[in-house]
């Protein structure tokens, strides 16, 4: 861990799944610092499966957390968290950052399924997830942003995703709302007074043949194509769990996980 600093925490979490010459997933690295703890749990087949548990408080103000991930060829890799990340307030003034970077390789399989991030009141995050995945790799990403706890104010929440297929940028969209963040993020146009925000990022092969159609899910809940073999589901909800039931349905039409 880099350590405490004057302006907050700062740790770094390292995953690197690569497949043996029996097609199992193994971790060769697997580093968590600090506030980043990770731990292996019991996977299905020859899917290696990774918890990200939260060994402290936060992100507080001024604290820098980062998540690298790397998916090697012919791997496979499911990682969630155990419970909800939570930024709250601290001692440093400034906004607290979370950087996600993943890397999936050729005939690799990613799932990132992590709890849902809640921006609790007076608390100022920006969370930048960058996402990589060969031509032939195969992803699903899950992110979901609950504004407030239950009964109070939201903190300030910028959020930016990044999703490049071959090299190719498909997706590159930020959204920031709470406090301080620019007129109308609450109106009809992005997120019409709801409190939970999500999207999923779906990469498959056979999209480039069969390309996902548009079509609502329910209320509040677009599945639409991207450029390549990728599909984008956007949701809001007035709370993280009718936000998690509309992007599970939308995952489920496109076919839900692999295994």
């Amino acid at each position: 861990m880099d350590g405490v600093t004057g302006a907050g925490v700062r740790a770094t979490a390292r995953i690197v799944a690569r497949a043996d010459a029996a097609g199992r997933t193994r971790l060769p690295e697997l580093v968590g610092e600090g506030p980043l703890a990770l731990r292996r749990t019991r996977g299905s087949g020859t899917e290696a499966r990774v918890m990200l548990v939260g060994a402290m408080s936060g992100p507080l103000g001024g604290d820098h957390f980062s998540v690298r991930a790397l998916v090697g060829e012919d791997a496979r890799l499911r990682v969630g968290s155990a419970a909800a990340t939570i930024a709250l307030p601290g001692q440093h003034k400034g906004e607290a950052r979370y950087d996600v970077h993943l890397r999936v390789a050729d005939g690799a399989e990613a799932e990132w399924l992590p709890e849902p991030l809640i921006a609790a009141a007076g608390s100022e995050l920006r969370v930048t997830t960058r996402v990589e995945v060969a031509a032939g790799g195969r992803l699903v990403l899950r992110e979901e942003q609950v504004l407030g706890r239950a009964g109070e104010q939201p903190g300030r929440l910028t959020s930016r995703l990044g999703v490049r297929i071959a090299g190719r940028l498909v997706l590159d969209q930020e959204l920031s709302c709470g406090p301080g963040a620019p007129g109308g993020w609450a109106g009809p146009a992005v997120l019409a007074g709801h409190r939970a925000v999500g999207q999923l990022v779906v990469v498959r092969p056979e999209f480039t043949r069969q390309p996902v159609p548009v079509r609502s899910v329910g209320d509040g809940c677009v599945l639409a194509p991207l450029a390549g073999p990728a599909a984008l589901v956007s949701a809001v909800a007035p709370d993280g769990l009718r936000l998690r039931r509309a992007l599970d349905e939308a995952l489920a039409l496109l076919g839900g996980p692999r295994g």
